[in-house]
């Protein structure tokens, strides 16, 4: 309980609610405050201010606990944001949880707690978590937030007015594990290894399915379907990767129905209920894709300033086994209503332990908190963004973190650091003053050859990150720094300053020491600025080493020469290894 206090607290202290607690139906005199908008994102409402950029996780179901496929996606997350914050852009990140349906109304029943003590309870530890990994988020948004809820009750209240909400009685097979009905195309006859059931299950998921007959209320979800199209066409990068975005189009040409988006009270009654009909229950999807709009200030919009709480979205960042409900179910409500679409989904693979998909019930599942626990927040940090899966998925190696941290950060930007801040040879600081008197080269030495070639890749080295940004691959754009800091060390072997300066008697020699340090330490500091969004406390180490000061951080400041103060440490580089960048790892086994 003092988790779920603290949890609390700390929510009460990090954003204001924007409406009252009131969950009555909207009233008539706030339907003028509902905007015209524009029918697609790729054009831009016009606001009088600046719209931010605004990312998003999906909200986590609160039926489990947190694992490292929520936290992979937190962290993509977060370095997306972080990223245009150094780039000098105000940025929000919104994460939360999912809290109502019928997965949780069954799970709190067999834990035998209310609803709504089972969400505070589930809710803090996800909560805790995106805080352990230094998630940079601007609120944490539940389902169960007097504000979402009114933005719910709202967006239906739109979906009626377009004439697109019609009561009906529904047949089908209904998956409480992924909460939505899946067609008969998709359902299939399936057999569990361990007890031999058969069972009807989905085909995307494998999760069992029942056949349900209920009077809900649908969305007319497929007289959008040319509009949706439409759109797919006109944007065809809108999903990453490629390859998902074929599986959307698909999906919309072959299997699209209208939605049901209610749910009878007596089988489902945690959750937000139809406005003006208490017995119907509203879907928790069209529920929780909400979200997204309620942390932008919906339906609060002023007239001019829609686009002020950062909608429409730049990114949601998403797993691929919600792609159908990003991606078709929430375009053709925002089409309904005429809110603008996000501008891009990530979609990203998942973690598998040993090959094989992890499972609470096999127990493969990767506790988050032990793996911060045990490597620490930029390792795990590190290591989930390089290695995880954008198209395929990666597999959860404990071997391979140890490898990667000796190999990339200990051996390689550690040792990097050391070789150029401990040594009494010589000294950063005076050679970032030299390097503005520096000599023109009076002939073509290999050294020479290797220092041109070295500046040309310092040139091109932050344009070069930012396009992997721009095309959402934060792990080529990790290895593209990462590349540089491998490149930066066998510079300096083939430069060797070590070398040149013990030999006082060649002036061509001790002329090129200067240069060779200061380049080197250039790469240092460029790759510390370009590392922040990824590693922060490591990379915030790094920068204080070579005395950066804090405000020449910015991913302006990632340009040769663009820095001529910095050079005297804020932060001692340490005198040997345990004490260093990057230290031996305390646990190895």
């Amino acid at each position: 309980m003092e988790v779920i206090r603290a949890s609390a607290a700390r929510r009460a202290l990090k954003w204001p609610s924007t409406l009252a607690s009131s969950r009555n139906w909207v009233c008539r005199s706030c339907r003028s405050h509902v905007p015209t908008l524009r029918r697609f994102a790729t054009t831009p409402l016009q606001c009088t201010s600046s719209k931010p950029y605004y990312v998003t996780t999906p909200i986590f179901y609160v039926n489990a606990a947190p694992h490292v496929g929520h936290l992979y996606t937190m962290v993509l997350t977060d370095v997306l944001k972080r990223w245009q914050t150094l780039a000098g852009r105000r940025a929000l990140l919104v994460t939360g949880t999912d809290e109502h349906g019928m997965k949780i109304q069954r799970a709190a029943a067999l834990s035998d707690v209310a609803p709504k003590e089972f969400c505070d309870e589930n809710s803090a530890k996800f909560e805790t978590l995106a805080e352990k990994a230094q998630i940079d988020f601007d609120r944490f948004i539940r389902t169960t937030d007097p504000d979402h809820a009114q933005a719910v009750e709202h967006f239906w209240f739109l979906l009626r007015e377009k004439g697109l909400i019609y009561e009906s009685k529904h047949e089908g097979w209904y998956c409480v594990s992924d909460e939505c009905f899946y067609p008969e195309s998709l359902v299939d006859k399936k057999q569990d290894p361990f007890t031999g059931e058969v069972f009807m299950a989905s085909t995307e998921s494998g999760n069992k399915v029942e056949w349900t007959e209920e009077k809900t209320y649908h969305f007319r979800m497929t007289e959008l379907r040319d509009q949706l199209l439409e759109f797919y066409e006109q944007n065809p990068g809108w999903v990453t990767p490629a390859s998902q975005m074929k599986q959307v189009v698909d999906w919309v040409k072959n299997s699209l129905e209208d939605l049901s988006v209610s749910r009878p009270v007596d089988r489902l009654s945690w959750g937000i209920r139809v406005p003006d009909d208490p017995s119907q229950t509203i879907y928790v999807w069209v529920d929780a894709l909400v979200n997204y709009l309620t942390m932008a200030s919906f339906p609060v919009w002023p007239p001019g300033e829609e686009s002020k709480g950062g909608w429409p979205a730049d990114v949601h960042v998403i797993g691929k086994d919600i792609l159908r409900f990003h991606c078709v179910y929430w375009p053709a409500l925002l089409l309904a209503v005429g809110i603008p679409l996000p501008k891009k989904v990530l979609s990203h693979a998942h973690w598998t332990m040993n090959r094989a998909k992890m499972s609470k019930s096999v127990g493969n599942v990767v506790n988050p908190f032990y793996a911060i626990d045990r490597w620490g927040v930029d390792l795990v940090r590190f290591y989930l963004v390089h290695d995880g899966g954008i198209v395929d998925d990666a597999d959860y190696n404990n071997e391979i973190i140890v490898e990667r941290y000796k190999k990339l950060l200990q051996s390689g930007l550690g040792n990097l650091t050391s070789r150029i801040t401990r040594p009494n040879l010589w000294s950063v600081r005076d050679s970032v003053v030299a390097a503005g008197n520096e000599r023109s080269p009076t002939s073509k030495t290999v050294i020479e050859d290797a220092l041109a070639s070295h500046l040309e890749l310092l040139e091109g080295l932050a344009a070069a990150v930012s396009g992997h940004m721009e095309r959402l691959n934060p792990s080529a754009a990790l290895r593209q720094v990462m590349d540089a800091v491998d490149k930066t060390n066998k510079f300096l072997s083939i430069t060797a300053p070590w070398a040149l300066v013990k030999r006082p008697e060649d002036e061509e020699s001790k002329e090129l020491v200067n240069p060779t340090i200061y380049l080197a330490s250039e790469s240092l500091r460029l790759v510390g600025i370009l590392l922040q969004p990824f590693i922060p406390d490591m990379a915030a180490h790094l920068l204080d080493i070579m005395g950066v000061a804090a405000d020449k951080r910015q991913l302006s400041d990632a340009r040769p020469r663009s820095d001529v103060n910095y050079g005297e440490p804020i932060r001692s580089p340490g005198k040997d290894l345990w004490d260093s960048l990057a230290p031996p790892l305390p646990l190895e086994e």
